[in-house]
Parts: C-alpha cells; sequence; structure tokens
C-alpha cells in the first residue's frame, strides 16, 4: 500500500493526498488481477515439471524426449513477444490479454491427451505461442500505470506470482496426480483440469481490466489526471533518446545487452524449475512424492526475495547493481549446491537460496527498458529482449536433460546452470543506464511501501 502523505510532508499536501490516492486505487485494482493471472500462466506452463516421471512413464519418453518436450515451449513462445507488447501498447491490453487465456487454457488441457513423443512437442510449441504476448504484454501495460519510481515494486507484485504458483503448483499438481477418473491417469488430470481457469478468467478480463488511465471510471478526474500528467512528464524526459521507429531500437547496444541477459537468467532458471523435482528424486535420492512437494520450498523463499528486491530498487532507484546482485547470488549458491557428499538437509538449504536468487533479478531487470527507451521502442524491446530471451527457457531444459541423458551428474548440471548465471551477470554489468530523477516533483511521486 502507498504511504498515506500528509500536509506536514509538504507545501504541496492536497497534491501529495491526490497522487496516494490515486496511486492506491491503481495498485487495489491491477496488481491483484495481474498477479492471479499470472500463477495461471504459470501452473500451466510448468506442470509439466510434476508430470513428468509418471508422465514419462506412461509414455516412454526418455529424459532426452522430455527435456526437449519442456523447452520447446518457448521457441512457439518466442514469435509472438513483439507483437503482443506492441498490440497492448498500440491496441488494447484487456482484449489482448483476454485472447491469450483462452487460447492457453484449451491449449494446457489439450497436453493431457497427447500420446506421443510429437504430440507433446506440437503441444507444448503451441502452448508456447498462445502465451507469448502475455507477460510482456503485462510489462508494457504496468507502464500505462505506474511511474517509473514505483515499478520495480510493481513488476515485483506481479513477477512474484512465478514463485507462488510454483509453490501452490507442487502440492496440487500432487494432489492431482493421485486421481485416476474416466480411466484416466493423474498425470493426465494435471492438465485438463489446470486448463479449465484460464478460460473462464480469459471471459473476466473484458469487463475488468481498464486499458488506460483515462478510461478508468475507477478513478476520479483528478487522479486520472495526475498519473497521465506523471506518465507524460516520464515520456518528455526521454524524447532526446527516442529511435525513430520502434525497431530500430533493437540494433542498440544495451538492448542486445539485456537480451543476452535475459536469454541466459533464463536458461538458468528454467533449467533448475524443470529438473528441479528430479535433481530432489534423484540426485538427493528422496522420494518422488516427497522430492514433489520439497520442490516448494525454493519458490516460497523466491516470493519473499523477490518483493525484498524490488522495494529495495524502487527506494534507490538503482536497478543495474540490483539485477547483478540476483545473477551472481543464483551462480554462487548452485555451484554450491553441485558439491558431491553434502548432507541432505545443506543440499535442500542452497536448492532454496538458488530459489530465491532466481527470481529476485525480474523486479529490477524489467524496470531497464523504460529507463532507456520511449514508449513504442520500449514495448518492441520488451517483446524482443524476452521473446529472445526466453528461448534460454527452451536451451536450459534441453542441455540439462541432454547432459543426464548422456550420464552426466546432477552436480555437473547445477555448475553449468551456475556459469550460464553469471554471464547474465556479466552482460548487465556491461549496461548504460541513465540516471533516475532524484524526485519527482511532488511528494506524491515517492515509492509506495
Amino acid at each position: 500500500m502507498p504511504p498515506r502523505s500528509t500536509q506536514a510532508d509538504s507545501p504541496a499536501g492536497p497534491l501529495a493526498l491526490l497522487a496516494d490516492a490515486a496511486r492506491g486505487k491503481i495498485a487495489r485494482r491491477i496488481l491483484p488481477y495481474v498477479f492471479f493471472l499470472y500463477i495461471l500462466s504459470y501452473i500451466d506452463r510448468a506442470n509439466v515439471a510434476f508430470a513428468n516421471r509418471p508422465m514419462s512413464a506412461d509414455l516412454g519418453f526418455s529424459e532426452a524426449v522430455f527435456g526437449f518436450g519442456a523447452g520447446i515451449f518457448f521457441v512457439g513462445y518466442f514469435l509472438l513477444q513483439i507483437p503482443g507488447a506492441l498490440l497492448v501498447e498500440r491496441w488494447s491490453a484487456r482484449r489482448l490479454i483476454a485472447g491469450i487465456l483462452v487460447a492457453w487454457g484449451l491449449l494446457t488441457m489439450l497436453i493431457g491427451f497427447v500420446r506421443t513423443p510429437g504430440h507433446f512437442y506440437a503441444s507444448r510449441f503451441l502452448l508456447g505461442a498462445a502465451e507469448a504476448g502475455f507477460f510482456p504484454g503485462v510489462l508494457v501495460y504496468l507502464t500505462h500505470w505506474f511511474a517509473s519510481g514505483d515499478r520495480a515494486r510493481a513488476t515485483a507484485r506481479f513477477a512474484v506470482a512465478a514463485p507462488v504458483a510454483l509453490t501452490i503448483g507442487a502440492p496440487l499438481s500432487t494432489a492431482i496426480l493421485k486421481l485416476h477418473w474416466l480411466g484416466l491417469p493423474g498425470w493426465r488430470w494435471v492438465f485438463i483440469l489446470q486448463g479449465v481457469p484460464a478460460m473462464l478468467f480469459g471471459v473476466i478480463t473484458l469487463f475488468y481490466l481498464t486499458d488506460r488511465p483515462r478510461d478508468a471510471k475507477w478513478l476520479s478526474p483528478a487522479e486520472s489526471g495526475w498519473i497521465e500528467g506523471e506518465l507524460l512528464r516520464e515520456q518528455e524526459s526521454k524524447r532526446s533518446t527516442a529511435y525513430g521507429r520502434w525497431w530500430q531500437a533493437f540494433g542498440s547496444r544495451d538492448v542486445l545487452l539485456l537480451t543476452g541477459a535475459s536469454f541466459c537468467a533464463n536458461a538458468g532458471g528454467y533449467g533448475f524449475i524443470l529438473w528441479l523435482p528430479n535433481t530432489l528424486n534423484r540426485g538427493l535420492g528422496l522420494p518422488l512424492m516427497l522430492s514433489t512437494a520439497l520442490s516448494a520450498l525454493p519458490f516460497v523463499a523466491a516470493i519473499a526475495a523477490s518483493l525484498i528486491v524490488g522495494r529495495s530498487s524502487d527506494r534507490r532507484r538503482e536497478r543495474k547493481w540490483h539485477a547483478c546482485g540476483s545473477f551472481l547470488a543464483a551462480g554462487l549458491f548452485l555451484a554450491l549446491g553441485s558439491m558431491p557428499g553434502q548432507p541432505v538437509a545443506l543440499s535442500v538449504v542452497w536448492i532454496c537460496l538458488t530459489g530465491a536468487a532466481v527470481y529476485s533479478w525480474i523486479p529490477p531487470f524489467w524496470v531497464l527498458p523504460s529507463l532507456i527507451l520511449g514508449e513504442s521502442a520500449a514495448a518492441a524491446s520488451i517483446g524482443l529482449i524476452n521473446s529472445v530471451g526466453n528461448l534460454g527457457g527452451f536451451a536450459g531444459p534441453w542441455i540439462a536433460g541432454y547432459l543426464l541423458s548422456r550420464g552426466g551428474s546432477y552436480g555437473a548440471v547445477l555448475l553449468v546452470l551456475s556459469a550460464v548465471y553469471c554471464t547474465s551477470a556479466v552482460f548487465t554489468i556491461l549496461l548504460r543506464t541513465p540516471r533516475e530523477r532524484a524526485a519527482i516533483p511532488s511528494p506524491a511521486s515517492r515509492a509506495p511501501a
């Protein structure tokens, strides 16, 4: 919740109160809803990790087949990122997000009926294409409602849905795996049941979300005018660095560095996430159900870490070194977790700390494109960075599966993922980022607590 300013805060007390009211209404209206939608998105993309063992046993999939099928999601995901981000900027967020929800819900259910590796590859590819516009679209959508000083925390409150989803998804999927309805094994019901909510909320989204502050009947004219004015001033401050055409930004040094950092972070992150149950089960010798349940612990740590880093980034108005620190922490903890001969409890500690680090880079990192670029260039670049970056989500699981299928140890896989995260840190260090304004003219623009 934003802090309540008073007349004593500044001579502009009435403006501070107006801005606090507007920021509070916007945060309460938008963030819980997109947070919930991202939970649905992440459950539907990551549930394959929890269905891995029974699904592979039932269909005769090798680790290489599963790793390729899990990762090919991100090839489909690559295709529609930039169009999705631009449609939110130039058309309608609520219509785009509603359509995405319905499509990905149907395709998640479809995975519950696969029979062959080809079916698995095709359905995961199409699911990735269906979800492609959601994450970059919401990031662009948040720039329509939150000034830069509030944006890392707003992004954190949205992106923290990913570890929440995995925290929920582990026990939820474990429970569903025990079902055997209508002659179908539990792993099929994991996909069928978890695809239904996305379709329902696709319809609700059309009526609930508002595209821009000027369209918001739930804000007073003064409140919508205040946030529109703040965002306009930000855009005016970036006019000197604006590109004539949005695609010209793609060749800029900083956009390419952000893309490389995102690719490596996603390779490391999804390699860690999608093989986590197997790492606990086979690498540490834990029973299947226990390893699936323990898979939730790293994501509990990730929730706290994401919120703390987002808060710190906004308070200090610093993005680059917050993201870099998280990348280095992930690399360190993965390397420590790879050491052989450790007690199981200590290995679980390293895995939990890794889970915290692999999500805490997101809030400060995704503020960077909107600081460097303006409007359409920023929207398109967010799409590019996320689309190419998420190809790392294909590379990470596939590399992990390949190494394991060739006789590599789980410790060796963790070391490779550690090196990948350190590469993300190097790319981030090389960024040239503008200094944010030390203060926005009115006290109302201070970041929410």
